[in-house]
């Protein structure tokens, strides 16, 4: 069979966030860490949680669900962090994103993905890559580039780097 892009398969973690099911591309995760103590950083916005030093990196931990409008993430023991690499600005970033839990990686054919809808989601449609079809339901697939790149996050970069510097005595990339 000669293989086109419409039937590669493309694998996404799977993982909840206030009772519905996302997806992000598997390229984009690094690990999945479980949830611990956060060192706030004053003046981040809301929907950033904290930073933890993740092997002497310091990394820091949005909550999606407050980025997407929701209450804040409720913590249990399933909650974990998923450490994702996304482009902001231009250059390569770490960061952490907090899921209630992560579900399982997942093959879906690059034809499946169907475009994000205008209306009906929780989350703005230039957010996400698409949706597919999962059991009786919609998975919602991110664009975590678009989502953690956000101007609201990037203003914020300079004074998580600038406050996290002083903490760790490391200089961190801009």
């Amino acid at each position: 069979m000669i293989e086109t892009e419409s039937n590669k398969q493309t694998q996404y973690l799977t993982f909840h966030l206030a009772g519905e099911e996302y997806a992000v591309g598997i390229l984009k995760v690094k690990e999945i860490i479980e949830y611990g103590t956060l060192t706030v950083v004053p003046q981040t916005p809301p929907s950033v949680r904290g930073v933890i030093n993740l092997r002497g990196n310091v990394v820091p931990v949005v909550d999606l669900a407050v980025k997407f409008g929701m209450d804040p993430s409720p913590i249990t023991n399933r909650t974990c962090i998923v450490i994702v690499e996304v482009a902001l600005h231009g250059e390569h970033a770490v960061m952490g994103m907090i899921a209630d839990s992560v579900s399982q990686v997942i093959d879906l054919p690059r034809s499946e993905l169907l475009s994000p809808p205008a209306f009906g989601t929780r989350i703005k449609a230039d957010f996400l890559h698409g949706m597919a079809k999962a059991g009786n339901k919609f998975l919602l697939i991110l664009n975590i580039d678009r989502v953690l790149a956000a101007d609201e996050l990037g203003a914020h970069a300079a004074v998580i780097s600038s406050r996290t510097e002083s903490l760790t005595g490391n200089v961190l990339p801009e």
